[in-house]
């Protein structure tokens, strides 16, 4: 009777490890933000699950993907936006809605992007008879219009256009790295000063061509991988620390 007794507790022992190993099983789960009232989407928005420390962001038309555990806490945030917490209750589709702190009255900007104002910058060259631009001359060219193609070879407004047309490809390039490299992004990863997130972004700023190739977990994790080197060598120069930045 007595063994009887014991293998039945055995047995119910089982039965909870076995649960238990079960419920911290992790799975992926997909989502979108949604700013509240509104068909408009979130994105760049973090999705932090508290329990097991990992941390996604929204892509630009604010789906996520996120590995959790059912009864993770999910806690989503955006910059003027009001925090948003959610538990997870099974491997269903998310919809999070986010509501905005201020309310603005909705205007009617009349502006340019910058890139329709480099645009429409090097239109001007073109309409001054400056072509392919600011790039190698075609041989054909010379064949067709012998004037035209040592104008566009020598003259001095190819030559500006030309110079224009470096910076323009640094500027956008730029903008794009800043679009996803922001400092509300480093801040939430790193919980860093404002003093101490800017003097680690100017160091570890990634290039144009990482930001093109990275997803936004790629991007999350450089972050968190150069900020952990960063504290423990941060007392060198900053020429030391961008030659030993992680890849």
């Amino acid at each position: 009777m007595r063994l009887s007794f014991k293998c039945m507790w055995l047995i119910a022992g089982f039965f909870c490890l076995c649960a238990a190993a079960f419920a911290q099983q992790t799975f992926t789960i997909k989502g979108i933000v949604f700013r509240k009232s509104s068909t408009g989407r979130v994105s760049q928005a973090l999705i932090n699950d508290l329990n097991n420390k990992t941390i996604m962001m929204s892509d630009d038309l604010g789906m996520f993907s996120i590995n959790v555990s059912q009864g993770d806490t999910l806690l989503i945030t955006r910059k003027e936006f009001t925090p948003e917490r959610i538990i997870v209750a099974g491997k269903e589709d998310i919809a999070v809605y986010l509501q905005p702190v201020i309310e603005l009255n909705q205007v009617t900007i009349k502006g340019e992007t910058k890139k329709q104002e480099l645009n429409d910058v090097m239109q001007q060259y073109r309409s001054k008879g400056v072509f392919y631009n600011g790039k190698s001359l075609p041989l054909l060219a010379f064949l067709n219009s012998p004037i035209t193609g040592f104008y566009n070879l020598f003259g001095k407004e190819p030559a500006r256009e030309r110079r224009f047309a470096a910076y323009a490809k640094g500027e956008l390039e730029a903008n794009e790295i800043n679009r996803r490299y922001t400092k509300e992004l480093v801040q939430r990863i790193t919980k860093a000063s404002d003093e101490e997130t800017t003097k680690f972004m100017l160091i570890y700023t990634p290039s144009y061509q990482d930001i093109r190739e990275w997803n936004d977990y790629q991007l999350i994790t450089y972050i968190k991988k150069n900020y952990n080197y960063y504290l423990k060598h941060k007392n060198q120069s900053q020429e030391q620390l961008k030659m030993q930045k992680l890849n």
